[in-house]
């Protein structure tokens, strides 16, 4: 498809390294592009980073029909540009879009688009360890009716933010409380797909946390309250009797590109991972007898991140001392060495720009 190309008239200073948080400075530009159920996807364009003007109307605005993605493009010591995994990000999309009933993409014209966008903004990839270039796809229904139905008009946005490090002072261990009122989503719902309400549901249990000195919430399932899911907004993994324990995908939880990789790793290192279901019971009775050695969520904007410390129904358990393991750390080591090209990817998940 032919992308129209119209650049910002004044561009923006590129800000300090220093100064980077998460997703509050954005790039000069953006991509678009529009879709309704007679045309198919149309009108790709990049234009000046600038407001969006919506219908009051619009379904995203009364209904959710909303997806979105995450993933990072870092440079390299050479100079060069390179994305991580963009097209499982793409292929996870397209299954939020059909979860949603929002319009999916080719995936050639998927990748077309973002590797031209990124192309174009690939200057403010900054260059100090530990700092990306943070992307931020995500589409929306704007039908101008207030009838509910399937979507007939959707609009695909790309933009993009220069972060920071994500651990500003190393790599730390967090203390996490487990959740046993609020749950984030039930198999049958949306767990799987990536859109706004699954994080906005979880919000209230996040803050309940949050002031009781945790870090995030350890989530249940949504059916019979047993069954180990997500951590906060990332997946999670476990140590224990030295194998590696995930919760298997049933349907409710999202299908991780840094889980994947993660499991991907971990085997080619000999690791004998375990995706099934790990209920609360079994996870107490490790950390009471001392068999859960690790802990750990993974995710894009951290990789991975330590946990330390578990607390369930008032009881705080240690985890390996409050200490990072040497698994999480190595698993760190190795994901961030290949999305930086510090390390040859010998498993073909790099997208050189």
């Amino acid at each position: 498809m032919e992308i129209k190309i119209t650049k910002a008239a004044v561009l923006k200073e590129k800000p300090d390294s220093s100064t980077l948080g998460f997703g509050k400075i954005f790039t000069d530009h953006m991509f678009m592009m529009d879709w309704n159920d007679q045309k198919g996807w149309y009108n790709a364009r990049i234009v000046p980073f600038e407001n969006i003007s919506l219908h009051p109307a619009s379904t995203v605005l009364h209904y959710g029909s909303e997806i979105f993605e995450g993933l990072k493009a870092y440079r390299r010591k050479d100079g060069k540009v390179q994305m991580f995994r963009p097209i499982e990000n793409i292929r996870r999309m397209n299954r939020s879009a059909e979860r949603l009933c929002l319009p999916e993409i080719p995936e050639d014209l998927a990748m077309q688009v973002l590797t031209t966008f990124v192309e174009l903004e690939q200057d403010w990839t900054p260059s100090a360890e530990g700092t990306s270039l943070y992307l931020r796809p995500f589409m929306f229904g704007n039908d101008e009716s207030l009838g509910v139905h399937a979507v007939h008009n959707a609009t695909y946005v790309i933009i993009a933010s220069p972060v920071g490090s994500y651990y500003a002072e190393g790599i730390n261990p967090v203390k996490i409380m487990i959740e046993d009122e609020d749950v984030r989503a039930v198999r049958g719902g949306t767990g799987y797909a990536k859109c706004g309400g699954n994080y906005a549901a979880s919000n209230r249990a996040g803050e309940r946390a949050a002031k009781q000195g945790y870090s995030q919430v350890l989530w249940l399932d949504g059916v019979e309250r047993k069954y180990i899911e997500e951590v906060g907004a990332m997946n999670v993994m476990f140590k224990i009797s030295g194998k590696i324990v995930t919760p298997m995908l049933s349907g409710s939880i999202l299908p991780g590109i840094t889980r994947m990789s993660c499991i991907e790793v971990l085997k080619s290192k000999g690791f004998e991972v375990e995706e099934r279901l790990l209920s609360i019971d079994e996870l107490a009775a490790a950390m009471e007898n001392g068999t859960l050695e690790e802990a750990w969520g993974c995710g894009t904007a951290a990789v991975v991140s330590p946990i330390g410390e578990l607390c369930y129904k008032g009881v705080k358990y240690p985890v390996n001392n409050g200490e990072i393991g040497e698994v999480t750390q190595s698993l760190y080591d190795t994901l961030t060495g290949i999305q930086w090209g510090k390390l040859d990817d010998i498993f073909g998940w790099i997208k050189e720009i």
